[in-house]
């Protein structure tokens, strides 16, 4: 569920000025047809949106193994971005980054699985209210349908290659005959032609490909044939010289290639030692008997001969591994050849239409991807290979034919640029930039243009398990922080582009990691990068991971009228305060969201994992925020804010639950305790999200606290747990309030 924030509620602001721009803006257009950059109309946009195409398999960036000559197209008749790169590189959150002109962390969709908030400003919202028309077809992974579009016939989560579904305006689904890609292509031609033709267009055309499965089209069989592609220089990385988090992640092509979804085998896994089990070919299952006959004439061949040498022992692993690359190189390929057809397709009905001149063509893609790569497929991480996007973008009447730009861009910079290309004002929360002076200047950046981008990856417990981690690249080095093991890596692409050895402990790169971590805490600060309101899991550590799945059960199992949600105090009900915990609250029926060293981060996660199991308690008890100053010494702002995310999200999943929010416990033995301090001004402003109805704020720190302000051994036996005395305090100081809302009698 999606929770309103203090972000979002400025959103609503921008949803009433949506409204008025719907009336007045056709109206300015049509009194004033020019735009502040020098256009003599506003341009139509076509963006045309790819998933995981890599750099290295595009001509126009040096692919040496495939072609792409419709692509390339636009690079030569427009202005190709050497350095475009994700804010996040993972399929929805990046597409919610194109969309908003914001990171992830203020867009709300920061993991594939989240759910994208229609209300907030979108850049289609901004031009349909100026009188664009809009629509989005093919690809959308927000599980939530698509706003501010006139028309939109999009695939259902990841989408399939054969005979796909698509969900129409009305919710329903409709299976279609054919290739997804061609498909895709053909109804954006068909909307095209069925447009207003005196109205300027954006077109979002949005392939599924060449997302795994990578199953191409009978057409493209044969196309890079198995062996026709040789390995990358790293396929066989052994991940040394760089943190052991790289070795956590399960992306390699020689341990986690599937026989069935990834191998195009049938039948059970004859070789569990080398390929993964579990995951069968779902395309394979959707074809017509026809088109499955054309599949195994041209895949069982070749595997039967690969199958005879394996179960004749006459294969190293090594052999095996390259094997595997070779099926994922003819595979992935081919379904890029389908996109770039495609792709002709619409530059062909833009030429022959008289369109070219006055239309933006972007060709872009939700991030990059590994094709062998330190032994890998897929994205998510900051190395190169993933952090690329490509962008390329032909507007004749703007941009020079053949030119290049070496500015630093990034996702975030899409939306600005599309407004401001259509004579409007990005709105000031849309952290990119526009790109408009760069495309009127033949690729040269203004002076004052970004010389370094942040990333972040938060899905450290989805798919591939690669660790969460965020960074910063500049024009030459790249820094990662991992929070996990607290370390960072630091590499020079100058010396080392294949990121091969951190120099992270060299003496003589202490200056350059020193300053570039400073760079780092800037832009943090600049793009309002809170780690407190970002909900953060500490799945690796196998007791809380039990923990949660066993209070999961609970709530699904037994519904209770009072929560208790917190850290290791409030765990320490089922501890050192247990007979106080019977004694007082043994006659109703609770359940204890305490989970020790857990900081605001981490009970959101909780909260926004469904932690309560749609129950709706009378009441919850909220004491969360010192393991933020204990742990970090985190701004009291910032923790005040993550406390408010907390409220805020229980109260969009239960709003009828009473809130009693207790303030933040004292800690130290002396009032001058620099933790003290920090907590009591995260109290100061936490006791402002009471209304006094539904939250109520309770802050009992003088019930702890002795006459001479210090904290007794009594209470606090290292001046932060309570002891069974200490519980007791904190039971007869909720008392009154609980019973005011007939939760305790």
């Amino acid at each position: 569920m999606f929770v309103v924030s203090k972000n979002f509620r400025k959103n609503c602001l921008w949803s009433i000025g949506l409204l008025l721009m719907a009336w007045i803006g056709p109206k300015l257009v049509a009194e004033d047809n020019s735009n502040p950059h020098g256009t003599l109309r506003q341009p139509n946009i076509v963006f045309i949106f790819s998933d995981d195409h890599a750099l290295q398999a595009i001509g126009a960036y040096g692919s040496q193994i495939n072609e792409t000559p419709r692509i390339d197209q636009i690079a030569r008749q427009g202005m190709v971005f050497d350095r475009s790169f994700c804010g996040n590189s993972i399929c929805g959150p990046s597409r919610a980054t194109v969309l908003t002109g914001k990171h992830s962390h203020l867009n709300g969709f920061m993991r594939n699985g989240d759910r994208f908030y229609g209300g907030q400003v979108t850049f289609p919202k901004l031009l349909q209210s100026a009188g664009y028309q809009t629509a989005v077809i093919g690809k959308w992974h927000l599980e939530t349908n698509p706003t501010g579009f006139d028309h939109w016939e999009i695939l259902p989560d990841q989408g399939h290659y054969y005979n796909p579904d698509f969900i129409q305006m009305d919710g329903s689904r409709k299976r279609f005959a054919g290739y997804c890609t061609d498909l895709i292509g053909d109804k954006s031609l068909e909307w095209l032609k069925n447009r207003d033709p005196n109205k300027p267009f954006l077109l979002m055309s949005q392939h599924k490909a060449p997302h795994r499965n990578w199953s191409p089209h009978p057409r493209h069989f044969g196309k890079h044939p198995l062996g026709s592609i040789l390995p990358p220089e790293t396929l066989f990385d052994d991940l040394a010289n760089r943190s052991e988090m790289l070795k956590e992640s399960e992306m390699s092509i020689a341990e986690h290639f599937y026989w069935g979804h990834d191998a195009k085998f049938h039948g059970e896994n004859e070789f569990p030692d080398h390929f993964m089990s579990g995951i069968n070919n779902g395309e394979y299952a959707r074809m017509t008997e026809s088109e499955k006959a054309t599949w195994d004439a041209y895949y069982g061949p070749e595997n039967d001969a690969f199958l005879q040498k394996l179960r004749a022992g006459e294969l190293t692993k090594e052999q095996i591994t390259v094997w595997k690359h070779g099926r994922y190189m003819h595979d992935y390929l081919g379904c890029i050849a389908a996109v770039d057809e495609n792709v002709g397709r619409v530059l062909d009905y833009l030429d022959e239409n008289g369109l070219t001149e006055n239309t933006i063509v972007v060709y872009a893609s939700d991030q990059g991807f590994y094709l062998g790569e330190h032994g890998w497929y897929d994205k998510r991480w900051m190395f190169e290979e993933s952090l690329g996007m490509p962008f390329l973008i032909r507007w004749p009447e703007v941009v020079k034919a053949g030119t290049r730009s070496e500015a630093m861009i990034q996702n975030i910079d899409y939306a600005p640029t599309f407004l401001e290309a259509a004579g409007i004002t990005p709105p000031a929360e849309m952290q990119g930039t526009s790109i408009m002076p760069i495309l009127q200047s033949e690729g040269t950046p203004p002076n004052d243009w970004r010389r370094e981008i942040y990333y972040a990856f938060y899905e450290s417990e989805g798919a591939h398990r690669v660790p969460q981690h965020d960074g910063i690249r500049s024009e030459r080095y790249k820094a990662i922080y991992f929070p996990k093991s607290d370390e960072w890596n630091l590499f020079d692409l100058e010396t080392d582009p294949q990121e091969m050895t951190s120099r992270h402990d060299d003496p003589d790169h202490q200056t350059i990691l020193a300053d570039l971590q400073q760079r780092y805490h800037a832009l943090r600060k600049k793009y309002n990068v809170n780690s407190a309101v970002i909900p953060e899991s500490r799945w690796q550590e196998k007791w809380w991971q039990d923990r949660f799945e066993a209070k999961l059960k609970q709530a699904r199992e037994e519904a209770a009228d009072l929560v208790f949600i917190g850290d290791s105090i409030t765990q320490g009900w089922e501890g050192g305060g247990r007979e106080v915990f019977e004694e007082v609250f043994g006659s109703v029926k609770t359940m204890n969201l305490g989970f020790s060293g857990d900081r605001t981060e981490h009970v959101l996660w909780r909260l926004k994992r469904n932690s309560l199991a749609d129950q709706k308690p009378t009441a919850a008890v909220i004491m969360i925020g010192t393991n933020n100053t204990g742990h970090i010494m985190q701004a009291p702002t910032e923790v005040a804010d993550g406390v408010r995310e907390i409220v805020d999200t229980l109260r969009s999943v239960t709003p009828d639950t009473k809130i009693l929010l207790l303030g933040v416990f004292p800690r130290g033995e002396q009032p001058s305790d620099q933790g003290r301090q920090n907590n009591v001004a995260i109290n100061e402003l936490i006791s402002k999200f009471a209304d006094g109805e539904q939250v109520v704020f309770l802050d009992l720190a003088d019930s702890f606290i002795n006459p001479d302000g210090t904290i007794s051994r009594e209470i606090m036996p290292d001046f932060l747990h309570l002891t069974a005395a200490g519980y007791r305090l904190w039971a007869d100081g909720l008392r009154s309030q609980l019973q005011a809302w007939n939760v305790l009698k």
